[in-house]
C-alpha cells in the first residue's frame, strides 16, 4: 500500500526516460513510481493537485542559513541612502538595552548609494560607548567604530573604519561565538523561508571559520535541529577551509592537512551531511574586492584583492584535494578564477580524482579563454543569477561593456560542457529560485536592462540548474533532482508551468505546496 498518491497534476520529472507524468506514488518518503505503475495501487491518502505543475524540489547549492536567520532579526540600514539616516538607525540600535559589553550589530550596509563608505568617527558619534559592527550586505566587508579598531592587532588594514575580507574576519574573531541554541533558531527560521520558495535541499556554504562562520562548533547547531526534529529541509554543510589543520597521518594516506578525525566530504545521512571544503580566494563585486585582471571601470588601479597570499591559497586547494575533499572554491573575479583553475589542475596532476566534482562558487566574471579550462577539469560553475537580476545595472557599469557579457554566464558554460548549477548566496540577495530562473532565460535586471543576453538559456536548462545539476554538484544524484522511482519524495507544486507562461512571469508563479520526504511542509509548519 502506498503512503500517498498524488494525482491530477503535470509532473515534470526531469527524468528523460519519462519526462511527464500525471500520477505519482510515495512510500516511506520515496517515490515508488508514476502513472500506470501506481494508479491502481491502494493508498492511505490520495491528494488531488487540481491540475497543478509539479517539479522536483529546488536545490539551492550555495546558501548561508545561519547568517540569513540572524540578519532577519538584526536592525538594518537598508534601504537608507543618506549618511544621516544610517546613523539614526545605529543610534537607535545602540540605545537598546543590552548586557554589559554587548556589541551593536547592524545589517544591510551598502556604500554604493552613498558614494563613499561611512567612517569610524561617524559611528563614534552615535555609538554611546559601545562597540559597533556594521555588516556589508556582500558579507565581504564591514564598518566599525573606534572602540573596535582599538582592539584590532597592530597592522590590521582598514580605511577609516572600513575593513574588507581578512581584516573583517579579524574583527569578527574579537567576539565570543554565537551559542548553538541561538544559531539553531536562526537556521530554522531561514530554512522555513527556503521551503516557502520551493527549496527542499541546500548547501550551507562555509561553517566553523572563514568570512562567515559563527562558531568553531557550528555544526552542532544543525545537529541540535536534527535531533529535535526541527530541521525542515535537507542540508549539506561545507566546512570552511581554515578548519583544516596539520595532521600527522600515515604517509600512505597522502595528505598533511585534515579536519579532526579525518572527516571529509560524504559523511552524514539524507538529512544532514558534510559536503565540500569551502575555500575563499577573493572578495566580491559589491564591495569592489573581487580579484580582476583589469581594473574596475572608473578606477586606475583597483583590481580587487585575494584573501591571502596566492601561494598559500593554492596550497590549501591542493591539500584539500589530496585529503579527499570535494572543493568549493569561491572565485568571483577572473584573476581569482585563474588561481583556482591553476591550483585544481596542479592538484589533479598530483593525485588524479576523475570524479572529484570540484566546484567554483560564483564564477562571477569568466573570460572566454577560461571556459575550456572549466570543462577540461570537470569543474562545476555554481552561479547566482539573482545577483545580476538585482545588482546587474551596477555590476555591468563597473565591469564595462566587454566584460559585462562575461558575468555569471549561462550559455557559455553549457556550450563548453560545463555543469551549470543554480544557487542564491542567501541572504546577500533574493533567494527565490523561480526569479533566478526567469533571469537565466531573460537576462534582464529589475530595471529591464539586458546583461549578457547571449548567455541566456532555455527554461528547461534553467530548471535543470536548480534540480538535476544541483543534485549532481552535491553528490545527491542517486536520490534527488528528479521524480523517478527510488528518489526522495521531495517536490514543489507550482501554480503554473514555467514552460508555458511568458518568461517575464516565471518569477511570479505561485509556490502552492512544498513536499519533503513525502510530507506537505506547509501543513506541518
Amino acid at each position: 500500500m502506498l503512503c500517498t498518491r498524488l494525482t491530477n497534476a503535470r509532473f515534470l520529472t526531469m527524468d528523460p526516460r519519462r519526462p511527464v507524468a500525471h500520477d505519482l506514488g510515495i512510500w516511506r518518503g520515496r517515490i515508488v513510481g508514476v502513472d500506470d505503475a501506481v494508479t491502481s495501487l491502494p493508498a492511505r491518502e490520495t491528494v488531488d493537485l487540481g491540475g497543478a505543475t509539479v517539479l522536483p524540489g529546488f536545490i539551492d547549492s550555495h546558501v548561508h542559513l545561519a547568517w540569513a536567520g540572524l540578519k532577519a532579526g538584526t536592525p538594518s540600514v537598508a534601504p537608507c541612502e543618506r549618511i544621516e539616516d544610517i546613523l539614526a538607525v545605529v543610534d537607535a540600535a545602540a540605545r537598546r538595552p543590552a548586557p554589559s559589553g554587548a556589541w551593536v550589530d547592524v545589517a544591510g550596509y551598502d556604500q554604493r548609494a552613498l558614494g563613499r563608505h561611512l567612517t569610524a568617527a561617524e559611528l563614534d558619534r552615535v555609538s554611546h560607548g559601545r562597540k559597533v559592527f556594521l555588516m556589508h550586505d556582500s558579507g565581504h566587508a564591514c564598518v566599525v567604530n573606534t572602540a573596535v579598531l582599538d582592539l584590532l592587532p597592530d597592522g590590521t588594514p582598514h580605511e577609516d573604519g572600513f575593513l574588507a575580507e581578512s581584516a573583517m574576519t579579524t574583527a569578527r574573531r574579537l567576539r565570543l561565538p554565537y551559542s548553538q541554541e541561538e544559531l539553531a533558531d536562526a537556521i530554522e527560521l531561514a530554512a522555513r523561508a527556503c521551503l516557502d520558495e520551493g527549496i527542499t535541499a541546500c548547501a550551507e556554504a562555509g561553517i566553523g571559520g572563514g568570512l562567515l562562520g559563527h562558531s568553531p562548533v557550528e555544526l552542532g547547531a544543525y545537529q541540535l535541529l536534527r535531533d529535535r526534529g526541527r530541521l525542515p529541509l535537507r542540508v549539506q554543510l561545507m566546512a570552511s577551509g581554515d578548519t583544516l589543520r596539520p595532521r600527522a597521518a600515515h604517509t600512505d594516506d597522502g595528505f598533511t592537512r585534515a579536519l579532526d578525525l579525518g572527516l571529509r566530504t560524504g559523511f552524514g545521512d539524507d538529512w544532514l551531511s558534510l559536503g565540500a571544503l569551502k575555500i575563499y580566494t577573493d572578495g566580491g563585486m559589491m564591495a569592489r574586492t573581487a580579484a580582476l585582471t583589469s581594473p574596475y571601470e572608473g578606477t586606475s588601479d583597483n583590481v580587487g584583492r585575494f584573501q591571502d597570499d596566492p601561494e598559500r591559497l593554492a596550497a590549501l586547494i591542493v591539500d584539500g584535494h589530496l585529503a579527499g575533499w570535494q572543493l568549493a572554491v569561491h572565485a568571483i573575479g577572473d584573476r581569482a578564477a585563474d588561481l583556482a583553475l591553476d591550483a585544481l589542475e596542479r592538484a589533479q596532476k598530483l593525485r588524479p580524482r576523475p570524479d572529484a566534482r570540484h566546484r567554483i562558487e560564483h564564477a562571477g566574471l569568466i573570460r572566454p579563454d577560461q571556459l575550456p579550462r572549466f570543462a577540461a577539469l570537470g569543474v562545476s560553475a555554481v552561479v547566482q543569477p539573482n545577483f545580476l537580476r538585482c545588482f546587474g545595472d551596477d555590476y555591468a557599469t563597473v565591469m564595462g561593456r566587454e566584460r559585462a557579457g562575461w558575468m555569471y554566464r549561462g550559455r557559455g558554460f553549457l556550450d563548453h560542457g560545463v555543469a551549470l548549477v543554480g544557487s542564491s548566496d542567501r541572504p546577500v540577495t533574493d533567494g527565490a529560485p523561480l526569479r533566478a530562473i526567469q533571469f537565466m532565460v531573460e537576462r534582464a535586471s529589475t530595471s529591464g536592462r539586458l546583461i549578457g543576453p547571449d548567455e541566456a538559456v532555455t527554461v528547461d536548462e534553467a530548471l535543470r540548474a536548480y534540480t538535476v545539476a544541483g543534485a549532481h554538484a552535491c553528490r545527491w544524484e542517486a536520490a534527488a533532482g528528479a521524480l523517478s522511482p527510488g528518489m526522495r519524495a521531495d517536490l514543489v507544486v507550482l501554480g503554473d508551468d514555467p514552460h508555458r507562461v511568458d518568461p517575464s512571469r516565471i518569477g511570479d508563479i505561485q509556490i502552492v505546496r512544498t513536499f519533503v520526504d513525502g510530507r506537505d511542509t506547509r501543513a506541518e509548519g
